[in-house]
């Protein structure tokens, strides 16, 4: 009806659900679930996961409007949320949007360096032996992961991630199978399984303090949150469906069969890091393996390639929202219009860019990269990630959209329901941000600024 030809189906786009679900969030969670214990961690994972499913499906209904069968196509989530809740909420969740995508690049920093740092550290281990220093900065590691990404950012090639995004699925199962292979053979090697019913205790030989306590727990939401993150791609995914049947039907099932299987392997590699690890958990599980040490590294090494992409990919559309519109402010300035002409050896005409792309564009990569210096802290800038997409995206945008486009009578025990959820997943928000900040500030109290350390 657009003139587009459409030819996914529900196995293409469970692929793509699963692919946009799984990503570096994964290595966190026998962290989480440590935070919680065998009782509350599980129950936590799963939940996540109906809530995910459910406004999912809530979400497909609105990729058409003011019909989910017959209505207009949005062919975004922003489109959506234009259509169905106006031009002020647009702002709102552009400004959310965007902000999630700023802070995942920081994060993503962060978590390559400490790969990188895990390579060199294995690799020490493992030829020095397990007893000497291998303790490792990782402020140079930093550093170079953010003058990679300043020279990528520059390749128009990258402004089409089609690519970049087969890539980064590959590695991010290379790793996620690989923690899930070590922590299970380090649990059968321990006879018994690790940990409490409640999680890390208070006080006490290896316990921590009440504070502590709190606030790894309030994290520990807000990683399992973040580990979730998908609402803000299915509209493109769906996008993608061809019809019969109606869009909303094949995508409420991909959306199942993704994220029912991205849940068994959540609390599979969740609960058996837990078993293995105990109360111990790394924040990062692959931080927790030294040997064998190869195969440690490959782990690794699929980290670091996946975020080299994946920064790409979630960098672009700042860069492309930023340009158009300071290009439409300035529509004489030469700073933005004006292509220059650079030849490089072994490629094919020029590389054309504007001052504008070159400086601004740096610009954003090294203030990113600055932030990561400053805030080395993986859960913690994970878990408030979690906590800022987990209401306005997974929950409240795709509740409200539907309540409107579905006009559920105000009042009625539906609307009653759906407000509660919003509720609810507003007080986690809250709480796994509150956690997050109170970690951070912890932290910066006993770190040197600019001086990261594995």
């Amino acid at each position: 009806d657009d003139g587009r030809v459409r030819t996914g189906t529900v196995w293409t786009a469970t692929t793509h659900a699963i692919t946009a679900v799984i990503g570096s969030g994964v290595l966190a969670l026998p962290w989480s679930v440590a935070q919680m214990g065998w009782v509350l961690g599980p129950i936590a994972l799963v939940g996540c996961a109906y809530i995910t499913y459910f406004t999912a499906c809530l979400l497909s209904d609105c990729y058409r409007s003011p019909d989910p069968v017959h209505g207009k196509r949005n062919y975004t989530y922003m489109d959506a949320v234009r259509s169905c809740l106006g031009p002020r909420e647009v702002v709102v969740c552009g400004i959310t949007q965007y902000t999630i995508l700023c802070g995942a690049v920081v994060g993503y920093t962060i978590t390559a360096a400490t790969g990188i740092m895990s390579v060199v550290r294995s690799n020490c281990r493992h030829y020095k032996g397990h007893g000497a220093d291998c303790s490792q900065e990782g402020t140079m590691y930093l550093v170079m992961f953010g003058v990679v990404e300043v020279v990528l950012s520059q390749l128009p090639s990258l402004e089409k991630v089609t690519f970049v995004s087969i890539v980064a699925a590959v590695m991010s199962f290379t790793y996620s199978f690989v923690a899930l292979f070590l922590s299970a053979a380090k649990f059968a090697s321990n006879h018994r399984a690790d940990g409490t019913i409640f999680g890390s205790h208070i006080g006490g030989p290896g316990g921590v303090s009440a504070a502590t306590r709190t606030w790894s727990f309030l994290q520990a939401l807000g990683n399992i949150a973040f580990a979730y993150t998908y609402a803000m791609l299915l509209i493109e995914i769906q996008d993608t469906v061809k019809a019969p049947p109606s869009e909303n039907v094949t995508m409420k099932r991909a959306s199942l069969y993704g994220i029912g299987v991205t849940t068994a392997f959540y609390v599979s590699l969740g609960c058996v890091g837990y078993a293995a690890f105990g109360n111990a958990a790394p924040g990062n599980i692959l931080t927790g393996f030294d040997e064998p040490f190869w195969l440690v590294d490959l782990a690794n090494i699929a980290v670091v390639v996946h975020l080299v992409g994946a920064y790409q990919v979630y960098v672009q559309p700042v860069f492309a929202c930023y340009e158009k519109k300071l290009r439409a402010r300035y529509p004489d300035a030469a700073f933005f219009h004006r292509e220059l002409a650079l030849r490089l050896p072994g490629r094919r005409g020029a590389l054309r860019f504007t001052m504008a792309k070159l400086v601004l564009r740096t610009a954003f990569v090294v203030a990113t990269t600055v932030v990561s210096l400053m805030l080395p802290f993986f859960n913690a800038i994970l878990g408030l990630l979690g906590a800022a997409a987990f209401f306005p995206l997974t929950v409240y945008f795709p509740v409200t959209m539907y309540i409107t486009q579905a006009k559920v009578p105000r009042g009625s025990g539906k609307w009653v329901a759906l407000q509660a959820l919003n509720v609810g997943a507003l007080v986690v928000s809250l709480l796994a941000a509150v956690g997050s900040v109170a970690d951070i500030v912890q932290r910066l109290r006993h770190v040197t600024m600019f001086k990261t350390q594995l």
